[in-house]
Protein backbone atom coordinates (compact mmCIF):
# COMPACT_ATOMS: atom_id res chain seq x y z
CA UNK A 1 0.00 0.00 0.00
CA UNK A 2 1.38 3.31 -1.23
CA UNK A 3 2.43 5.67 1.84
CA UNK A 4 0.82 8.34 0.88
CA UNK A 5 -2.88 6.71 1.01
CA UNK A 6 -4.99 6.24 4.79
CA UNK A 7 -6.12 3.71 5.71
CA UNK A 8 -9.87 4.03 5.82
CA UNK A 9 -11.89 2.89 8.86
CA UNK A 10 -13.18 -0.51 8.47
CA UNK A 11 -9.85 -1.71 7.18
CA UNK A 12 -8.77 -1.27 11.24
CA UNK A 13 -11.08 -3.35 12.22
CA UNK A 14 -9.70 -6.81 13.17
CA UNK A 15 -11.87 -9.06 11.07
CA UNK A 16 -10.77 -12.29 12.41
CA UNK A 17 -12.07 -11.00 15.72
CA UNK A 18 -15.28 -9.94 14.58
CA UNK A 19 -18.88 -11.09 16.02
CA UNK A 20 -22.05 -10.77 14.48
CA UNK A 21 -23.64 -7.70 15.72
CA UNK A 22 -24.44 -4.02 15.52
CA UNK A 23 -21.26 -1.36 15.54
CA UNK A 24 -20.68 2.18 15.32
CA UNK A 25 -18.49 2.54 12.57
CA UNK A 26 -17.84 5.72 11.94
CA UNK A 27 -19.05 9.47 12.44
CA UNK A 28 -18.48 11.85 9.84
CA UNK A 29 -19.92 15.15 10.46
CA UNK A 30 -23.53 14.65 11.29
CA UNK A 31 -23.57 11.04 9.49
CA UNK A 32 -23.53 7.98 11.49
CA UNK A 33 -22.43 4.68 9.68
CA UNK A 34 -23.57 1.41 11.47
CA UNK A 35 -21.83 -1.61 10.61
CA UNK A 36 -24.33 -4.35 10.83
CA UNK A 37 -22.45 -7.55 10.75
CA UNK A 38 -23.94 -10.48 10.43
CA UNK A 39 -21.36 -12.88 9.43
CA UNK A 40 -18.22 -13.48 10.61
CA UNK A 41 -15.80 -13.03 7.85
CA UNK A 42 -12.52 -14.91 7.17
CA UNK A 43 -14.05 -18.42 8.01
CA UNK A 44 -16.46 -18.53 4.09
CA UNK A 45 -19.20 -17.90 5.91
CA UNK A 46 -20.93 -15.34 3.89
CA UNK A 47 -24.11 -13.89 3.01
CA UNK A 48 -25.89 -15.78 -0.20
CA UNK A 49 -26.75 -13.22 -2.75
CA UNK A 50 -30.11 -14.15 -2.18
CA UNK A 51 -29.63 -13.10 1.49
CA UNK A 52 -28.14 -9.84 0.75
CA UNK A 53 -30.48 -8.74 -1.56
CA UNK A 54 -33.37 -9.79 -0.06
CA UNK A 55 -32.44 -8.37 3.25
CA UNK A 56 -31.42 -4.92 1.48
CA UNK A 57 -35.12 -4.60 -0.37
CA UNK A 58 -37.02 -5.50 2.97
CA UNK A 59 -34.69 -3.81 5.35
CA UNK A 60 -34.55 0.06 2.98
CA UNK A 61 -38.11 -0.11 2.59
CA UNK A 62 -39.42 -0.35 6.03
CA UNK A 63 -36.09 2.45 7.08
CA UNK A 64 -37.77 4.70 4.35
CA UNK A 65 -41.45 4.33 5.52
CA UNK A 66 -40.82 4.45 9.21
CA UNK A 67 -41.33 8.05 10.87
CA UNK A 68 -37.73 8.38 11.14
CA UNK A 69 -37.32 8.11 7.20
CA UNK A 70 -36.41 11.56 7.25
CA UNK A 71 -33.03 11.32 9.29
CA UNK A 72 -32.53 7.64 7.11
CA UNK A 73 -29.70 8.37 4.37
CA UNK A 74 -28.59 5.14 2.96
CA UNK A 75 -28.73 1.25 3.54
CA UNK A 76 -26.61 -1.57 1.51
CA UNK A 77 -24.69 -4.40 1.76
CA UNK A 78 -21.20 -4.57 2.26
CA UNK A 79 -18.74 -5.53 -0.58
CA UNK A 80 -17.57 -8.51 1.48
CA UNK A 81 -20.75 -9.59 1.97
CA UNK A 82 -20.83 -10.01 5.72
CA UNK A 83 -23.63 -7.32 6.55
CA UNK A 84 -25.14 -4.24 6.04
CA UNK A 85 -24.06 -0.20 6.23
CA UNK A 86 -26.56 2.06 7.63
CA UNK A 87 -26.02 5.69 7.42
CA UNK A 88 -28.07 8.55 9.15
CA UNK A 89 -28.28 12.00 10.13
CA UNK A 90 -27.29 12.42 13.68
CA UNK A 91 -28.66 15.04 13.92
CA UNK A 92 -32.26 13.92 13.63
CA UNK A 93 -31.78 10.74 15.57
CA UNK A 94 -28.91 9.72 18.71
CA UNK A 95 -27.34 6.24 18.16
CA UNK A 96 -29.92 5.12 20.98
CA UNK A 97 -32.90 5.79 18.81
CA UNK A 98 -31.39 4.67 15.93
CA UNK A 99 -30.71 0.76 17.40
CA UNK A 100 -34.28 1.22 18.67
CA UNK A 101 -35.27 2.16 14.71
CA UNK A 102 -33.47 -1.04 13.42
CA UNK A 103 -34.57 -3.34 16.17
CA UNK A 104 -37.98 -2.75 15.24
CA UNK A 105 -37.31 -3.17 11.42
CA UNK A 106 -35.07 -5.90 11.66
CA UNK A 107 -38.44 -7.24 13.93
CA UNK A 108 -41.08 -6.24 11.65
CA UNK A 109 -39.05 -7.67 8.35
CA UNK A 110 -38.86 -11.30 10.54
CA UNK A 111 -42.39 -11.44 10.32
CA UNK A 112 -42.98 -9.87 6.56
CA UNK A 113 -46.37 -11.29 4.60
CA UNK A 114 -47.14 -10.07 1.06
CA UNK A 115 -44.62 -9.73 -1.84
CA UNK A 116 -41.52 -8.53 -1.89
CA UNK A 117 -40.80 -4.57 -2.49
CA UNK A 118 -39.00 -3.98 -5.76
CA UNK A 119 -39.37 -7.39 -6.92
CA UNK A 120 -39.76 -6.50 -10.43
CA UNK A 121 -37.72 -5.96 -14.33
CA UNK A 122 -39.11 -1.95 -13.97
CA UNK A 123 -38.26 -2.06 -9.82
CA UNK A 124 -34.61 -3.88 -9.73
CA UNK A 125 -31.83 -5.01 -12.30
CA UNK A 126 -31.49 -7.95 -10.41
CA UNK A 127 -35.10 -9.00 -9.57
CA UNK A 128 -34.35 -12.65 -10.03
CA UNK A 129 -32.60 -13.51 -6.50
CA UNK A 130 -35.03 -11.94 -4.66
CA UNK A 131 -37.47 -13.88 -2.16
CA UNK A 132 -39.33 -13.06 0.81
CA UNK A 133 -38.91 -16.21 2.59
CA UNK A 134 -34.90 -16.00 2.74
CA UNK A 135 -35.29 -12.35 3.37
CA UNK A 136 -37.35 -12.93 6.13
CA UNK A 137 -35.42 -15.46 7.92
CA UNK A 138 -32.03 -13.55 7.57
CA UNK A 139 -33.85 -10.78 9.25
CA UNK A 140 -35.99 -12.68 11.72
CA UNK A 141 -32.00 -14.10 13.21
CA UNK A 142 -30.59 -10.55 13.42
CA UNK A 143 -33.57 -9.21 14.66
CA UNK A 144 -32.91 -11.44 17.78
CA UNK A 145 -29.37 -11.31 17.43
CA UNK A 146 -29.69 -7.45 18.35
CA UNK A 147 -33.22 -7.72 20.69
CA UNK A 148 -30.96 -6.89 23.09
CA UNK A 149 -28.51 -4.21 22.13
CA UNK A 150 -28.31 -0.72 23.41
CA UNK A 151 -26.09 2.24 21.91
CA UNK A 152 -23.44 0.84 24.70
CA UNK A 153 -22.74 -1.96 22.92
CA UNK A 154 -21.76 -0.35 19.56
CA UNK A 155 -18.34 -0.03 19.96
CA UNK A 156 -16.04 -2.85 18.02
CA UNK A 157 -14.18 -5.26 20.47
Amino acid sequence: MSDSLERIASFQVDHTKLLPGLYLSRVDGDTVTFDLRFKKPNTGDLLSNSELHSVEHLIATLLRNAPEKDAVIYFGPMGCQTGFYFLFDGRKLSNKDAVQLLQRVFRTAGEFTGEMPGKSAVECGNYINLDVETGRKACAWYAGLIADWDAGKLGYE
